[in-house]
This record gives structure tokens, sequence and C-alpha cells, in this order.
């Protein structure tokens, strides 16, 4: 076989390992979903009266705002747990296992993170469910919806390299569980809840120069059936540059820790 086939081979037996780890133990993955769940149902029932009155809407319309900017919130969250999961497999000594196996260096990483990718894609289902029993309506077409899935799909894919390289850095498996919270919060600091017109002048150009921006309003015209203008080659640049950053920096990493 070729370098390029036993690459892929390996990777996916790296990824049935990340998969039966999930299956396994459901709580880590599906925790990742509580949280964006339970930020919906208090900005929609305890705030969304009143800021869909100050948007010139009401609750329902706040609902239809709000759910883009969670379900990327999701998608960012659900980073953690691989940071933690690449953190505890180069602390508790399966790293020293691996080196001794005839196996390219490379499939460690793309295992996680094709495995973290699916486990996201798959908790932000209950999300998008919640979001429908508390009022949200798109009005995307089949294709749009595919092509949200799409969106999400890159920007999981972007933030998990970034979130691997984050977990080869930390120490300990408590180090690596706080370092992906500026990527979960980031969106916070967006158009995820309120839209960026209404901030203060440096926290709105903060807001419209940050990623999550243009990725929340891609998937928000996406759902809605509306336009995206420049956003979604805008979100696609920045996932392309993510994953470059966080590809190349997870590589160094590795390649240099399983050097010593």
């Amino acid at each position: 076989m070729s370098t390029l086939t036993y690459a892929v081979h390996d990777s996916m037996t790296m990824l049935r390992r990340n998969i039966k780890h999930a299956i396994r133990y459901p709580a880590v993955g599906f925790g990742s979903a509580m949280m964006p769940i339970l930020m919906l149902l208090l900005f929609a029932y305890a705030f969304g009266d009143s800021i869909g009155a100050g948007m010139g809407g009401g609750r329902d319309a706040y609902v239809n705002y709000l759910t883009p900017g969670i379900i990327i919130m999701g998608v960012a969250a659900g980073s953690m747990s691989t940071s933690i999961a690449v953190c505890s497999d180069m602390t508790e000594g399966i790293i020293n296992r691996f080196r001794t196996m005839n196996i390219t260096r490379s499939s460690f990483m793309t295992g996680h993170v094709i495995g973290s990718v699916i486990q996201t894609m798959v908790c932000m289902v209950p999300v998008v469910g919640v979001a429908l029993a508390v009022g949200f309506r798109s009005g995307a077409t089949p294709l749009e919806w595919l092509a949200a899935a799409g969106l999400l799909a890159a920007i999981a894919f972007a933030v998990t390299w970034l979130s691997v390289a984050l977990g080869l850095i930390s120490k300990t498996v408590e180090s690596a569980s706080n370092k992906p919270l500026l990527i979960q919060f980031l969106p916070f600091l967006g158009s995820a809840f309120v839209p960026a017109e209404s901030m203060s002048p440096g926290l709105r150009w903060f807001a419209e120069n940050q990623p999550f921006t243009p990725m929340t309003e891609t998937l928000r015209g996406l759902l809605s059936g509306s336009e995206i203008g420049n956003n979604g080659w805008i979100s696609l640049a920045w996932c392309a540059g993510i994953t470059l950053v966080g590809y190349l920096w997870s590589r160094s990493l590795f390649n240099s820790t399983t050097k010593r």
C-alpha cells in the first residue's frame, strides 16, 4: 500500500477507537450540548421578551435570532472534550504504546479530530430540537439546511484542530479543560445574542472583526432563508486559516513531544 493509503487506514483505526470511547462514555460528549441548551432556555424565557422588544420584535422573533448563535456556541464548546482527550492520551501513557507500533504518526491527531467533528454534529441535534420546541422556526430550504450543516462541520473541524494543539501543550487534564474556554465563549463577544451594531464602539469593532460573527451571520442567513452576502466566504476563509494554524501547531507539538 502507498503512504497515503497507510495514513488513511491508520486514521480510520484511531477514529474507531475514539468513537468507541464516545459510545462508552456518552455523558462526556452530550455534556457539551447541555450548556448551549441551558443558555438557549435562559435567554429565551428570562430575557427573550425584553431583548426581543428592544430589537423590534417579540420573544419568538428573538428565538429565531438567538438560535444560530447558540448552535455556533455549542460547536465551539464541543472542542473542549477533544483537548481533554488528547491531553489524557499524552499523559496517561497510551502514546508510548503507539510509539512502539507501526502506525502513521499523524493518525493519532486525525482520529481525534474526525471523531470530535462527528460527535459535535450529533450533539447539535438535541440543541436544534430544543430550539424548535421553544419557538424557533426556519425558512430554509433542504439545500440551505445542508449548507448550514456543512458550515457547522467546517467550524467544528477548524476549532477542533486548535483544541488538539491546546491539549498537547497542557500538562494536566485540568489545564486542558480550561484552555479552550476562550474558544467556547468568544461567540458571546460577537453577534450571537445581540446585533453588533448595538454594542459600544470598541466592542463593536472587536465583534465585527472576530471569526465567530461572520460564522453566526452566515448560519443565521442560511436558517432564515435570507441573503448571507460576503459572510459565507469570510467564514470559510476563517475556517481555513484556523485549520491551517491548528494543524501546523499540533503537528509541530506532537512531533517534538514524541521525539523525546
